[in-house]
């Protein structure tokens, strides 16, 4: 589908298939790369000043018939006036609540989302209810259409015979989204269960330096197949993120792909797509009173603060939910077939066709 164009406006630095295969890449950047692959669709990337295959350099383009602009509305009216023609979609993939910048952002667009007759795409029908609130705030009257196709998770992605050690648990995700509140959370596991041990890794654009603490085993940035070797061998994803709420949450889908089961909390998407309340903790506002409290602290300056909680039973649930699991209540998980890429292109293709 060389005639559909996906516009990265934002990116931090270029990607392309070659980096989703070897290096630590986000998950918008990683979910564009599957689907324009699957499309064989043309990509531009503001930054990029090399073209390698259908991935481009900023440049005009001939044939071009749907632009997809990825995140950022003020791209929206530019794209446009480069090509005409085309139909627009604007895919976005962070969480736009009424409200917040990114809400006030998108509102302050609404004229060019109306006048341009673009399509908004969302990752999760949570997201969408917030975009839709959101421009209906903004005017009431506005028709603007959202719809929602998942982010996909590659069909080869399937449980083998990695064996599980119920001692080990993974993280692997933005530092930002909760790794403090995770390693406060894992200290007191560790301290009633002495032989666990979690290993942490992460996209590779935020990588935040943290504390060394007992049993964490740092690796760094890292591809998604090593972050996954590592995912499959594990008792679950322990990643009780309720900092930043995933629109999404390819952390949950990928680590149901490849068997293991997930531990969080229900807020954002998380709920739709694991599909399990068992390995969906309730926020309580507790949890979110210690956070607001020791969210700005250095990791380093969080061991008293976390002692305190723990002493208050903040952490005991997940405590209690790690050691059914490790007792033998662990939940089967596996590939949803709603997430599989084979699907979600076929989506893609009709929407664009």
């Amino acid at each position: 589908m060389t005639s559909v164009l996906f516009y990265d406006g934002v990116c931090q630095q270029p990607y392309d298939t070659r980096t989703l295969r070897t290096q630590a890449l986000g998950g918008t950047e990683a979910t564009l790369t599957r689907v324009a692959d699957a499309l064989g669709a043309l990509v531009i990337q503001h930054n990029r000043t090399q073209d390698w295959e259908r991935y481009r350099s900023p440049q005009p383009l001939s044939g071009i018939r749907s632009v997809v602009v990825t995140r950022d509305s003020r791209a929206l009216r530019a794209v446009h006036a480069r090509y005409p023609q085309a139909r627009l979609y604007l895919w976005l993939h962070d969480r736009v609540t009424p409200g917040s910048k990114r809400a006030r952002r998108l509102a302050g667009d609404a004229a060019a989302l109306r006048d341009l007759s673009v399509t908004v795409l969302c990752v999760s029908d949570w997201q969408r209810a917030r975009v839709e609130a959101t421009l209906r705030g903004f005017d009431p009257g506005a028709r603007v259409p959202a719809l929602r196709i998942y982010n996909p998770v590659d069909d080869a992605l399937i449980p083998d015979a990695t064996p599980v050690d119920e001692r080990k648990l993974a993280f692997f995700s933005s530092p930002n989204k909760g790794l403090r509140f995770t390693l406060d959370a894992f200290g007191e596991l560790r301290r009633r269960m002495p032989d666990l041990r979690l290993v942490v890794g992460n996209p590779g654009y935020k990588d935040r330096a943290s504390a060394s603490a007992p049993g964490v085993e740092f690796l760094g940035p890292q591809p998604q197949s090593v972050m996954l070797a590592e995912v499959r061998g594990a008792l679950c994803t322990f990643f009780p993120n309720f900092v930043i709420p995933e629109t999404f949450g390819l952390v949950f889908a990928e680590s149901h792909a490849v068997g293991t089961p997930v531990l969080t909390h229900d807020c954002g998407a998380a709920l739709e797509v694991i599909g399990d309340t068992r390995q969906v903790l309730p926020l309580a506002r507790s949890v979110r009173a210690y956070e607001a409290l020791a969210g700005a602290l250095p990791a380093s300056w969080r061991q008293a603060p976390a002692r305190l909680a723990a002493a208050a039973g903040l952490f005991d649930r997940y405590v209690e939910r790690i050691r059914a699991w490790r007792a033998g209540g662990r939940p089967q998980a596996g590939p949803d077939p709603r997430f599989r890429l084979s699907l979600i292109a076929q989506q893609w293709r009709q929407l664009l066709a």
